[in-house]
């Protein structure tokens, strides 16, 4: 493919499912070497992945650790280098979603959200940017929803925005010393978490995400790392999610009124 990169050494949170498993896959498959970071990894996974390295030139390691505990994961960073060496591609895909109206979500659960999708990526970033040099990019994933508002998504677009916000900062913050940053805002993506999503999730948001469209992971992954691939700064993938945010960005009324208007529709 035009324009790939070789990156060397790479380290995924949330690896063992979803998003980060299917990237880990693809960069396996380029040669790359990859630790693959999760809460817990499964044992069907640790083989699957463990396959693919048999065969080829890439190795795989595996580190469990909570991204909400910093330590830990400060840890599991130095771990990961000892084992697939210099990082020069970090991406956090470690995330939650809770589907309820802001009437419905406990504080608790409104805290979790928040603590695993935005307070995890600044431990995410603490913990791998003193692994990286001149050359090497940071990489976190946050969604659509953390340029546009849904139904249903008070605790999730908050935590969203702000790690739009936050890689904002951090791509300032880190371009001095040569590493670039990239967030990355798909659309909804046919993973585990979104399965699980629309079987307990609000109907009217899952009316309203028809709006962006809905990609293959497959589709949505190879999408991602191309966007990595150059260096781009902020990454969505898929064309009507790109239109989707250019609604928001530029012309927010017209956004607004289609929203009301589908959540009009939708309300019983």
């Amino acid at each position: 493919m035009a324009g790939r990169k070789r990156w060397n050494a790479a380290l995924i949170s949330g690896g063992g499912s979803g998003i980060g498993l299917r990237l880990t896959e693809l960069l396996l498959e380029r040669g790359t070497n990859v630790a693959v970071l999760d809460l817990t990894i499964r044992r069907e996974v640790r083989e699957q992945l463990d396959k693919r390295t048999a065969t080829g030139s890439a190795m795989c390691s595996f580190h469990e650790a909570n991204v909400c505990d910093a330590a830990a994961l400060d840890g599991a960073a130095r771990d990961a280098v000892h084992a697939v060496g210099p990082l020069d591609l970090a991406i956090n895909s470690a995330g939650i979603q809770i589907c309820k109206t802001f009437d419905e979500i406990t504080s608790e659960e409104f805290a979790r959200v928040v603590d695993v999708n935005l307070v995890g990526s600044r431990n995410f970033a603490a913990a791998v940017l003193p692994q990286m040099g001149p050359g090497s990019r940071l990489a976190l994933i946050a969604s659509l929803a953390g340029f546009v508002a849904n139904y249903g998504y008070a605790a999730y677009n908050a935590s969203k925005f702000g790690v739009v916000g936050l890689a904002g900062a951090l791509r300032l913050e880190s371009r001095p010393r040569g590493i670039g940053v990239s967030v990355v805002c798909p659309p909804e993506v046919e993973t585990p978490m979104v399965e699980a999503e629309r079987a307990s999730g609000d109907p009217i948001s899952l009316k309203m995400k028809e709006f962006s469209g809905t990609l293959a992971l497959d589709d949505a992954c190879r999408d991602i790392l191309s966007g990595l691939d150059a260096g781009r700064a902020v990454i969505i993938p898929g064309r009507r999610a790109r239109m989707t945010q250019r609604l928001a960005r530029f012309v927010p009324g017209l956004l607004n009124a289609i929203s009301d208007r589908m959540i009009r529709r939708a309300l019983p």
